[in-house]
């Protein structure tokens, strides 16, 4: 069975209903597509029915098939989630009565722990060599993703307007245009007055975004990884530098020192505490590396 010509027309439904009724993020919505063409592609190589005769059986002959050509349990996931919210949207609009997609799971997959910087070399990482304006808004970014937490959509959307210098705090629009206002530390508070003092040469289309190029356009995600990446090999970081893992450093030493896993999950804004729940096993692994170096009963034996 095909899809019937009236299936076509479900996914744009769907993806137009997530940008205006939700008001999802343009990444948001290029991943939920995706996933669904990705879906619709096997159901079709498979000579299954299409949204309206699919059912969990068929369902799970799909996932299995991507599954078995190298697709990953997390991507499953995202894929399997991304269907559930599909039918439920379906069910809503009366086009289908049923939702295969509830009882099937994703294989499951190992983990991988996000990647993390010490202290040190943090310290290495966020003394800045010169004071070019080009350095002082690299750096200010830097320190900003590691003193607030911020995701990188979250840094490039940042509005002059969102800053308060004076209480050091400033407010960002997350996934799901939710708000939430994050404390600065003294550090990122300097480094920003730094830039800022410069950024008027480069501001010449009167823009409101904190971060400009040197065209004085907004900053791109691209761009941002682009730079953070060439400070972390010029100045030999252990390992790539980018933005999301100066987020995961900023989790994991605020996670260590407090041990207040809901507060943590507030400043991240995480709206489920499982996302944040990873950060417990960095810190696990931490102690285990403390346990092992100091307890005389758990250090491992020297080679021969």
């Amino acid at each position: 069975m095909a899809f019937c010509p009236d299936e076509s027309f479900w996914v744009d439904a769907f993806l137009r209903h997530l940008k205006t009724e939700r008001q999802l993020s343009y990444h948001t919505l290029q991943h939920y597509g995706r996933d669904l063409q990705k879906l619709t592609e096997q159901l079709q190589q498979l000579e299954l029915p299409g949204w309206a005769g699919l059912n969990e059986k068929r369902l799970r002959q799909a996932v299995a098939m991507l599954h078995g050509n190298g697709l990953s349990g997390r991507s499953l996931h995202r894929l399997l989630s991304a269907t559930r919210t599909f039918y439920h949207f379906l069910n809503r609009e009366g086009w289908v009565e049923h939702n295969p997609a509830v009882a099937v799971q994703a294989p499951k997959s190992g983990r991988r722990l996000p990647s993390t910087l010490n202290p040190d070399q943090l310290n290495q990482l966020l003394t800045p060599p010169d004071e070019e304006p080009i350095t002082l808004r690299d750096f200010a970014m830097m320190e900003l993703v590691y003193s607030s937490g911020l995701r990188v959509s979250e840094l490039v959307s940042l509005e002059m307007s969102a800053i308060d210098l004076g209480d050091a705090s400033l407010r960002v629009t997350g996934k799901g245009r939710k708000t939430r206002d994050l404390p600065m530390g003294r550090q990122a508070v300097q480094a920003l007055k730094r830039w800022l003092q410069v950024r008027p040469l480069w501001n010449r289309h009167a823009s409101s975004a904190v971060f400009l190029s040197q065209r004085g356009t907004a900053l791109t995600t691209r761009s941002v990884e682009q730079r953070m990446a060439h400070w972390g090999e010029y100045l030999g970081a252990q390992g790539r530098v980018y933005p999301h893992r100066l987020r995961h450093s900023f989790a994991s030493h605020l996670l260590e020192s407090s041990q207040d896993l809901r507060a943590v999950q507030e400043l991240l804004g995480h709206s489920d505490i499982s996302t944040t729940q990873i950060y417990t096993h960095l810190d696990f692994q931490h102690l285990m590396q403390v346990y092992e170096q100091a307890h005389p009963r758990a250090r491992r034996k020297p080679r021969d």
